[in-house]
């Protein structure tokens, strides 16, 4: 009879997945809200006495990125404003989270604004989180229907595929409309540092000064964009308040990462790191967030991609890239080779096979391998066991793996930019993106000098043509005559996903 009743279900679930899959959610309307006014507190007062101009600190290593992250949000008096693409509920993730909470505890308004594509099974406790009376939770483009599994959830919205296909992979933290970071960071263990076995090598700016007005007049567009969603609109749970006290408890905290301050010990770091920042003439490449639906031609986010084509062009001597996803376009290669017989030099350091988390990304990468190398680009890809590697996680890393997730260029060596968008389709057509330009000859050159061991032979494959017109992989004492693969399987997976016709959507 059990047998039966599924036999006789199957076509009544299937015509319910057709029917609903159909069903379209419409963008809201709601009251725009906009980010407070500068904070008055005195630390502020101090700093901008101090560094009265734009300010900028380079974030390259995990563990201090996050120090910092959770410092920033702990001298919060007035506002945080959050916008991200990903959140896990790890160590990391618990870590922001909780003392998120015990900011708005004490009457900071915050507001978080985070991508659909990763929140499974959570709708409960962030239906809490947003109950708090100073916090707001909404999410970016929506799926309508949100089942906890990707796989259902992705079938019973296959009928708004071309509009969940774009996604916000912006990423910004603005605290007190005083100071903010910006990069390439996702919230969770990886991306600082903390994973047991595979970690990013990322990086961010921590920024103070007027351009911070910039960055949050950028999210308060993509907060009051008629798709991002309340989610007490959208989630058809009833709210767990048991849950959210659960993930905020009994968290432990790696011993190097953060330590609880006095607030004089933390406005003294404060005053320190602003003495110690770089100063520069800013410019915030973003996106516009989609009026209408974002599938629709005219709402392609391509602002950031127009900005960053014309930032190559315009240099003089080097150009260094640093993209975690490498997949150029044909005029982006032209680009590349226009600068190189102008006599620019062009350096890029991408994933290697091994390293990269998406094998699709890197099998659409292999296509523009030789086209890159014959047009004059010096192209490098980071290994899964760099030597230095220890400087972007917690030791011990014997046995821990480095990725790369960074998103920066270096144009003559004073032209920096440091933001969400990899040189791929999806980041320059697809999903919107953010970053800063900052002009500042002593930045560049600090930068130069901290990616600098990226690129070394321990670290990263340089890859060459050899005489018989095949690609090499070149790295401290080894050659190789094809790619770094963890195994044969990995190359005909990569070789059959390059075969297909991938690359716009990646």
């Amino acid at each position: 009879m059990r047998n039966t009743y599924k036999i006789l279900h199957l076509p009544l679930l299937l015509i319910a997945i057709l029917i609903t899959s159909c069903t379209t959610l419409d963008p809201v309307s709601q009251p725009e809200e906009f980010t407070l006014a500068p904070s008055g507190d005195h630390l502020w007062k101090d700093l901008q006495s101090l560094r009265p101009e734009d300010w900028y600190s380079l974030l390259n290593d995990g563990p201090t990125a996050l120090d910092w992250r959770l410092r920033s949000i702990d001298t919060a008096s007035s506002s945080i404003d959050l916008q991200t693409f990903l959140w896990d509920l790890d160590t990391t993730g618990r870590l922001i989270l909780k003392h998120m909470i015990t900011a708005a505890d004490r009457g900071v308004k915050v507001r978080i604004l985070i991508d659909d594509t990763f929140l499974l099974s959570e709708d409960d406790m962030l239906l809490a989180l947003h109950e708090h009376p100073n916090i707001e939770y909404r999410i970016f483009n929506p799926n309508k229907r949100r089942a906890n599994s990707f796989l259902t959830r992705q079938v019973l919205n296959l009928g708004e595929f071309h509009r969940l296909d774009h996604r916000m992979h912006n990423k910004s933290m603005v605290i007190d409309n005083r100071i903010a970071i910006i990069g390439g960071r996702n919230l969770a263990d990886e991306y600082f540092g903390l994973h047991d076995e595979a970690n990013f090598r990322d990086l961010e700016l921590l920024v103070g000064g007027p351009i911070v007005q910039d960055i949050s007049q950028a999210f308060d567009r993509y907060w009051n964009d008629r798709w991002s969603v309340s989610i007490d609109q959208i989630a058809h749970v009833k709210p767990s308040p048991e849950r959210l006290i659960t993930e905020i408890q009994e968290i432990t905290i790696p011993k190097g990462v953060h330590s609880e301050e006095t607030v004089q010990q933390r406005h003294e770091k404060w005053k320190s790191l602003v003495s110690r920042s770089y100063t520069g003439k800013a410019k915030l490449f973003v996106d516009r967030p989609p009026e209408n639906n974002p599938a629709d031609a005219a709402e392609a986010p391509i602002q950031v991609a127009e900005e960053l084509q014309e930032l190559i062009d315009s240099a003089i001597s080097e150009i260094l890239v640093i993209s975690a996803y490498l997949i150029p376009s044909e005029h982006l290669e032209q680009i590349f080779g226009n600068a190189v017989e102008r006599g620019v030099r062009v350096r890029v350091l991408t994933n290697s096979i091994r390293s990269n988390n998406h094998l699709t990304a890197h099998s659409a990468y292999r296509n523009h391998i030789k086209t890159l190398l014959t047009n004059g680009v010096e192209l490098h890809e980071v290994r899964i066991d760099a030597r230095d590697r220890d400087v972007y996680m917690l030791s011990p890393t014997e046995k821990k793996s480095l990725a790369l997730h960074a998103k920066a260029l270096l144009i003559d060596s004073q032209k920096v930019f440091i933001g969400s968008a990899n040189l791929d389709p999806r980041s320059l057509r697809i999903n919107t993106e953010m970053g800063l330009l900052v002009e500042s000859k002593a930045l560049g050159e600090r930068l130069k000098e901290i990616v600098g061991p990226d690129y070394d032979s321990a670290n990263a494959w340089q890859l060459y043509i050899d005489e018989h017109g095949r690609v090499s992989w070149v790295s401290d004492y080894i050659t190789l005559d094809s790619m770094p693969a963890a195994g044969f399987m990995q190359r005909i997976e990569d070789w059959f996903f390059s075969l297909l016709p991938l690359d716009d959507e990646l």
